[in-house]
């Protein structure tokens, strides 16, 4: 028992330190090669920060545990909203601007309720997976061309703002980009090993593992990058950053964990977690919204999510 929590631990601590090395490799290396900050914003940064939940779900597919592959992307969806967004609005209230209130967040309300109907019928099936696969191909298009008509786009002038905070040599940001992928791939692999043989020695499912200890150590760079943003007075990123992981955990690493290993859905994800993130995500809105005009999470609001999170998570493992 004490190697696998080893194995875990350290799977968890390399895996957060490596995400964050590989995603500016990767950024320094995309500004290189002439992509432009845009581009680099939604697709590189966009699947970097999601890398974790990626690889961590195809190992554990592959390895004949898909519960845990869809446990570990709704579990961070869950942790993204209740832990990363709970603790960033109580460090400094979130503003929600009305353009994500009227855009970014009913489309994740929507893309949710596309993956909850797929798997509604107990099956997560190579059709379903192939059906998010597409959808996320088609959202990164239809977003990048919308991008596009608006020179000057927020995003942009952010994503330039912080990479340039980070700018690194050539070698440097290929070196990163490399040794960041390599840790990342054997960090995740350690990862799942120590976690499959945990939950076999508590008698707990790879679905609750998945939701809580995966789940957690993969939303870990994440959380690391909300806290330093908001310390830096620039939490409002935090709540577009958890926005677009959300949308590529649902719609790329489930969709990829499916096209690996097709597997059945338990009754428990889709009556518990898939309402679980749903309702999270329509909280967002009730929280943020304001008649005609920005709204905002305040610490209150922040202390509810962070709270709801403690509790679905302390009832997973007291029932586990």
């Amino acid at each position: 028992m004490l190697v696998p929590i080893l194995a875990t631990v350290l799977g968890l601590a390399v895996l957060a330190w490596s995400a964050d090395k590989f995603v500016m490799g990767a950024a320094s290396v995309a500004r290189y090669l002439g992509m432009a900050p845009l581009l680099i914003g939604m697709i590189v940064i966009g699947f970097g920060t999601s890398m974790p939940e990626m690889v961590v779900s195809a190992f554990a597919a592959a390895g004949g545990d898909p519960e845990m592959a869809l446990g570990n992307a709704l579990g961070s969806n869950i942790a993204n909203i209740g832990l990363i967004l709970g603790v960033a609005a109580i460090m400094l209230p979130i503003i929600v601007k009305r353009g994500i209130l009227h855009k970014e967040l009913p489309l994740l309300v929507v893309v949710t309720g596309v993956a909850w109907l797929l798997m509604s019928d107990g099956q997560l099936s190579s059709g379903d997976a192939g059906v998010l696969v597409l959808l996320l191909a088609v959202l990164l298009t239809w977003q990048i061309m919308s991008a596009r008509q608006h020179k000057g786009d927020a995003l942009e002038h952010d994503v330039e703002a912080s990479t340039d905070r980070r700018d690194m040599s050539k070698k440097a940001a290929w070196t990163w980009l490399v040794t960041g992928l390599v840790l990342l791939l054997v960090a995740s692999r350690v990862l799942v090993w120590g976690a499959v043989e945990i939950a076999e020695s508590l008698g707990w499912s790879d679905l609750v593992i998945g939701l809580t200890v995966v789940a957690i150590g993969t939303s870990a760079p994440e959380l690391a990058s909300t806290i330093i943003a908001t310390r830096r007075g620039e939490n409002d990123l935090a709540l577009g950053n958890v926005i677009g992981s959300n949308l590529f955990n649902t719609l790329g690493v489930i969709g990829i964990a499916g096209l690996i290993a097709p597997a059945a859905v338990s009754t428990e994800v889709l009556v518990r977690d898939f309402p679980m993130v749903m309702g999270m995500t329509l909280l967002l809105i009730i929280f943020g919204f304001r008649w005609k005009r920005d709204g905002r999470i305040n610490r209150l609001e922040g202390g509810v999510l962070l709270a709801i999170w403690l509790a679905y998570t302390a009832f997973l493992l007291v029932t586990a």
